[in-house]
C-alpha cells in the first residue's frame, strides 16, 4: 500500500516540461543615428521616439522568452525594445551597424559562446551563439543573418556576388550544425536566412546533410505585409526537434497596414514557435 501511494505521488511529475517561446525578428536598421550619418545608406529612414515606442509595444506583445534579433546597432538601441530589467541582451562583437544578437528573458540562465565569425566572410555579419540552460537540459542557440540578394535563385546556377557569398556561408553553417550533432546536444538555428528554402532548396538540403533538422516554417507562407514565402526561419536539431511543438508557429503581424509604415516598423514581422523542454 505504501508503495502504491508513493507511485501515485510520482505520477504527476512524469512528462513535466518547461515551455519556451522562441522568436526571431529582423528589426530593419534599428539605430538611433540620424539622417545624414555617413554610416547609414541614403534610403534608411531614421526612427522617431514614437516609432521606438511602437516597436517596444510589439516586443511586449510578442512576449517571447528568447528572441534572435537582427540589424541592431548596439545594446542601447536593443534595450529600447527589450528593457534590461526584463531581458539580458547578447550581441556579436562585429563592427557593423547590422549586428546580430539574442535577447533572453531575465530568470533564464545562459552562457555566451564565441561568435561564429566565419559567417561574416570578413565584412558581413557573424552569428550570435549561446547555450541556454532550461529545465534539466541545455539548448545551444545560434542566431544568424545571411547574405541578402539570393532569395529564390537556384544556387547551383546562381550568378552574381550576392549568391556567391550566400553559397560561401552554407558550408560554414553546416559545419556548426555538424559539430552540434557530434556533441549530441539540442540546438536551434534561427534568424534571417534571406532564403525562402521552399521545395527542394539547396541551402536547406545542404544543412540537412550535416544533421536532421525540423523547420518550423516548412510548407507555410508568411502573412507579414501580405502573403509571401518565409525568409526568417527557425530550425531545430537534436532533441530540440522533438521539443518544438507542432502548430505553434506564429507570425506577429502589425496592425498598421500601410506599406509606407515599413520604414517606421520593420519589413520583417516577428516569427515564433514554442518548445517543450524537459525539466
Amino acid at each position: 500500500m505504501r508503495l502504491l501511494i508513493l507511485l501515485i505521488f510520482l505520477l504527476p511529475l512524469r512528462g513535466h516540461a518547461t515551455e519556451l517561446k522562441v522568436a526571431t525578428w529582423n528589426l530593419d536598421w534599428l539605430t538611433t543615428r540620424q539622417a545624414g550619418d555617413r554610416a547609414l545608406p541614403l534610403d534608411v529612414v531614421p526612427r522617431s521616439a514614437g516609432d521606438f515606442d511602437l516597436l517596444a509595444a510589439y516586443a511586449q506583445d510578442l512576449n517571447a522568452d528568447v528572441v534572435a534579433i537582427e540589424e541592431v546597432d548596439g545594446w542601447a538601441v536593443a534595450a529600447k525594445l527589450f528593457p534590461r530589467d526584463r531581458y539580458s541582451i547578447h550581441l556579436t562583437r562585429d563592427h557593423v551597424l547590422q549586428r546580430v544578437g539574442i535577447a533572453v528573458r531575465r530568470g533564464l540562465r545562459y552562457d555566451a559562446n564565441p561568435d561564429v565569425t566565419g559567417l561574416s566572410l570578413g565584412h558581413l555579419r557573424s552569428g550570435a551563439d549561446i547555450t541556454l540552460h532550461a529545465g534539466t537540459a541545455d539548448l545551444r542557440i545560434l542566431a544568424i543573418h545571411l547574405k541578402k540578394g539570393c532569395r529564390d535563385k537556384p544556387l547551383q546556377k546562381a550568378r552574381g556576388q550576392a549568391c556567391a557569398e550566400l553559397v560561401s556561408q552554407i558550408p560554414l553553417l553546416a559545419e556548426w550544425i555538424a559539430a552540434r550533432r557530434q556533441e549530441g546536444v539540442a540546438f536551434l538555428v534561427l534568424g534571417d536566412f534571406n532564403r525562402s528554402m521552399d521545395g527542394k532548396d539547396a541551402l536547406i538540403a545542404s544543412l540537412r546533410q550535416a544533421a536532421p533538422l525540423a523547420r518550423a516554417t516548412e510548407g507555410r507562407s508568411s502573412p507579414c505585409w501580405g502573403n509571401e514565402s518565409f525568409i526568417d526561419h527557425i530550425l531545430a536539431g537534436g532533441a530540440a526537434a522533438e521539443w518544438m511543438q507542432p502548430d505553434t508557429l506564429r507570425v506577429l503581424t502589425f496592425r498598421e497596414t500601410d506599406p509606407v509604415l515599413k520604414d517606421r516598423l520593420s519589413d520583417h514581422c516577428p516569427v515564433s514557435v514554442r518548445l517543450s523542454v524537459p525539466d
